[in-house]
């Protein structure tokens, strides 16, 4: 639990409430407020599923298919610049100021662009032709117009958003080369074992992978780069350079504002910041001491943010905090791989571990146990048991007393129920 903020009791009423942000945590509040907030956002777009981009730059849903439910409020398409703290005001780049009597910052996050010699040119603002970063829907759009039958393409970042890339780009016919700092692809979610899989499904893509290997710089002609130089010396040539780096939380806005902002913009259980009438939510916000930048806190936080400022159940908690599991599914011609990944994949000294692999059949799984408490797992190929695993390490309660790492575990490994 995070302390709350002190706040004046006049400010408990949301009033007119301005949302700025139109990714997932925003547009899930403004739709939640209806007809009382409104939305703004810089984007042309209407609010879309970041997370289904990868599957628009495949070709297997139209930009439209991934739009999110429209909220009924106004919608302003225009960047908020400045925050007027003492007027109540938000200061918009086509003019306009929004007054409000609750703000919710949602501003999510900006790509990470890494230090590459020849990345930017002296006083340069802007990514040289040819680099795209993958985190909006013109990102989006820009590589599906770029990207042809042949196209040589490399993806820098193995992590979750550069694995989606390279297996969507491989998809419309590019050739492309992963590189990976490293030494496995998601090594942040993933185990040595269930990240081999993912690496052997993308090469059975086309998909070239290089890990442990670090990107040192970019060679640019004309204006557009054309080759991709690694830090042992090895050139690969490019058309399309997409770089999956990661993610930071896009502070700027508060920061300006004179708000408590470390990692991202600190917010209590209220998801309140240090200034009573601004709340924040989503990939920008900071809970616990942690910032998330997953879809599902994104969403559980926005669910509790309205059901607090409608008072929808006045003996609401407020947000406690999430606990994550990633999916992925990669399709291909022969059968997708689906895979999960919950908690702690790899064990720590005195820990138990219970795996079960089928090489013929491309399937793992694997769970850790801590003591008498599940910690974490890992399931690649076969997803039928995540349900009755995720269940068991959300609730965080004891495993049965005869055996914690014998039957009781074989039984949510193997049963297919869960779901």
């Amino acid at each position: 639990m995070t302390a709350p903020y002190e706040h004046d009791d006049a400010t408990t009423g949301p009033g007119r409430v301005v949302v700025i942000g139109t990714g997932l945590a925003g547009t899930r509040v403004a739709h939640r407020l209806g007809e009382r907030a409104t939305l703004i956002g810089e984007e042309p777009h209407a609010p879309y599923n970041r997370v289904l981009l990868a599957e628009v730059l495949a070709g297997t849903y139209a930009p439209e298919v991934i739009e999110l439910p429209r909220a009924t409020g106004p919608h302003l398409r225009t960047r908020a610049v400045r925050i007027d703290r003492e007027r109540r005001l938000v200061q918009c780049e086509n003019g306009d100021e929004v007054g409000y009597d609750t703000l919710v910052l949602a501003t999510g996050s900006n790509p990470v662009l890494p230090p590459l010699r020849g990345l930017f040119a002296p006083g340069a603002t802007e990514l040289p032709g040819g680099v795209h970063a993958f985190r909006t829907m013109d990102d989006c759009l820009a590589l599906t117009e770029a990207v042809t039958e042949g196209t040589r393409a490399v993806v820098i970042g193995g992590g979750l958003l550069g694995v989606s890339a390279a297996r969507a780009l491989a998809r419309r016919g590019a050739q492309v080369v992963l590189t990976q700092q490293s030494e496995r692809l998601m090594e942040r979610q993933l185990d040595p074992r269930s990240s081999e899989l993912v690496r052997r499904h993308l090469t059975a893509l086309g998909v070239e992978i290089h890990t442990e290997c670090r990107v040192r710089g970019v060679g640019v002609a004309d204006g557009h780069v054309r080759r991709v130089e690694l830090h042992d010396g090895y050139v690969l040539g490019t058309d399309v350079t997409v770089l999956a780096c990661g993610v930071r939380p896009r502070i700027g806005l508060a920061q300006a504002a004179g708000l408590d902002v470390r990692k991202g913009i600190v917010v209590d259980d209220a998801l309140r910041t240090s200034d009573p009438r601004i709340r924040a939510v989503g990939d920008c916000a900071q809970h616990a001491d942690t910032v998330y930048g997953l879809a599902t806190p994104a969403l559980e936080q926005a669910d509790a943010l309205a059901d607090l400022l409608t008072g929808a159940d006045a003996s609401h908690p407020g947000y406690t905090g999430t606990r994550t599991l990633t999916r992925l599914t990669l399709p291909h011609e022969a059968g997708p791989l689906d895979l999960a990944a919950f908690g702690e994949t790899e064990a720590l000294p005195g820990d138990d571990v219970v795996q079960l692999a089928d090489a013929t059949r491309g399937t793992y799984r694997k769970v850790v146990v801590r003591g008498d408490r599940l910690v974490g797992g890992v399931l690649v190929g076969e997803l039928a048991t995540v349900g009755a695993l995720a269940h068991a390490w959300e609730s965080d309660e004891s495993l049965p007393a005869d055996d914690a790492v014998g039957a009781p575990l074989l039984h949510l490994l193997t049963h297919d129920g869960g779901l």
